[in-house]
């Protein structure tokens, strides 16, 4: 490959400056100023790339991604460092779908939950981990017939479970 100082690229570029301008004349007869106005900032860009310096910097960018390009499809070496790439991938997923399956070890058994101001390992209990009064579960008047029951009985009863009088 030509190296870039061996190029003189300012004719190329004010020839695609040009012909970008023309495109974009074309676009704003066409498709109204804002396809006219996005042409012009387009075509602009080679001459400015060129006369910033930066358009070095993009041939270089581009040579070296195709030699990297070249040297990845040509070369066994790298296709065995993508060969191993690969297969410490698979290990990697392998060695997690095996530690998700591994048996739990013997879980310490559950202590009861504390009581309201009780002193634990984190601090005092909270009042709300107290079973309340409210919450707890009245216990069940015997019931009547069927006869003598009616929705309303039904819906009370509901009622008093959540503790709705």
């Amino acid at each position: 490959m030509p190296d870039f100082n061996d190029l003189s690229l300012l004719p190329f570029c004010v020839g695609l400056t040009l012909l970008g301008l023309i495109g974009s004349w074309a676009a704003w007869r066409r498709r109204g100023a804002a396809a006219g106005v996005r042409g012009v900032a387009w075509s602009l860009l080679p001459v400015s790339l060129y006369l910033t310096g930066l358009l070095e910097l993009v041939w270089d960018i581009v040579r070296s991604a195709s030699s990297w390009v070249t040297h990845l499809i040509f070369s066994p070496t790298v296709w065995a460092g993508v060969a191993l790439f690969g297969v410490s991938v698979v290990l990697y997923v392998v060695s997690g779908v095996a530690r998700g399956r591994r048996t739990p070890a013997a879980k310490p058994p559950k202590s009861k939950p504390a009581t309201a101001g009780e002193l634990t390992a984190t601090g005092p209990a909270p009042a709300s981990a107290a079973p309340s009064a409210k919450s707890a579960k009245p216990a069940k008047a015997p019931k009547a017939s069927k006869q003598e029951s009616s929705e309303f009985d039904e819906i009370e009863d509901i009622l008093k479970r959540h503790g709705i009088n």
